[in-house]
């Protein structure tokens, strides 16, 4: 069910608990601002998220409370996700589903990375 961006963020969603180390994942990439892992449910043969270390529940509460390092940190962290899967010189797509409309289904900013096949179109 697709979540209220404005709401207060919510301590016990599964990403959160991801970061306290309470529910596995595959992680591929972490560093001092994010951390990355394979999707459970692939929608592309390469669908790995990436999710900031801060509590933060939609891109809009990022921009506006994150410190600039925050920021920057969890946009080379997508970078360098995408350059250690390969996905640079085919191209890929990052996604992020914000609030109701956009699809959003975890209370926790992600960033969703797609490759390893043609993507078509924007919006399907």
């Amino acid at each position: 069910m697709p979540i209220d961006p404005t709401a207060p963020y919510d301590d016990q969603n599964i990403f959160a608990r991801l970061l306290r180390g309470e529910i596995p994942s595959t992680r591929v990439y972490e560093d001092e601002w994010a951390v990355a892992f394979h999707d459970i449910a692939p929608q592309s043969p390469v669908h790995i998220l990436v999710i900031p270390r801060g509590a933060y529940v939609s891109w809009d509460d990022f921009s506006a409370r994150a410190s600039d390092g925050e920021i920057a940190g969890f946009a080379r962290a997508i970078g360098q996700v995408a350059r250690g899967a390969g996905l640079v010189e085919n191209g890929y797509r990052v996604l992020y589903n914000i609030g109701r409309d956009g699809g959003q289904e975890v209370a926790h900013l992600h960033a969703h990375i797609f490759g390893g096949r043609p993507l078509g179109r924007m919006i399907g």
